[in-house]
């Protein structure tokens, strides 16, 4: 059976993808869009995204920044966006800094968030969509850590989140970048 009209159109917004790389998280993820309402179906990667899109046009998407291989979850949002420009996207990540989270809303994305959120925070993000006056400034400077931590992470998105290179890049040993990944990564 085929729905249109407004119905139909309410449908088509309600769908969800997902593009995680971690199947026990999409699968939780998932569930708990579905209790939601949503119509949920999941990608791994940018292949199967491509062939996802094929066929149907989700509404929404959260995409995870880091993907496995040789893809960042930044390509697969500037995919999404060309796909459908109005669709609602929000990065997920472990790997949370300044660089990555502008350049996926210049990519197309409508929020980013670090991990751990939650069903609540996504869906939250997806009615924040718009920019807001209201956020509150803060007058702390930043500290070194900090500066150390964005340029890392500024680093590993330029090289695809290739540590190996990034850590060449960086002119550090790829152990040491590895050990400070693994003491600042949000889990």
């Amino acid at each position: 059976m085929s729905e249109t009209g407004a119905d139909g159109q309410a449908q088509q917004q309600r769908q969800l993808l997902i593009v995680e790389d971690d199947d026990a998280f999409a699968r939780a993820l998932g569930r708990s869009f579905e209790r939601r309402g949503y119509a949920v179906t999941h990608a791994s990667n940018l292949a199967e995204v491509e062939a996802l899109l094929a066929g149907s046009s989700p509404g929404y998407a959260v995409v995870d920044l880091k993907l496995n291989g040789e893809a960042s979850g930044l390509a697969c949002v500037q995919m999404l966006h060309r796909h459908n420009p109005k669709m609602l996207i929000v990065v997920l990540t472990g790997f949370a800094s300044i660089a990555t989270a502008v350049e996926a809303i210049k990519l197309g994305a409508c929020h980013y968030l670090a991990k751990p959120s939650n069903t609540d925070d996504i869906e939250a993000a997806f009615g924040r969509a718009t920019g807001t006056t209201e956020v509150e400034l803060t007058n702390r400077s930043t500290s070194i850590k900090t500066l150390e931590w964005e340029r890392i992470h500024e680093t590993l998105a330029e090289t695809g989140f290739n540590i190996s290179e990034t850590a060449r890049r960086l002119g550090m040993h790829r152990r040491t970048l590895a050990r400070k990944l693994g003491k600042q990564q949000v889990k």
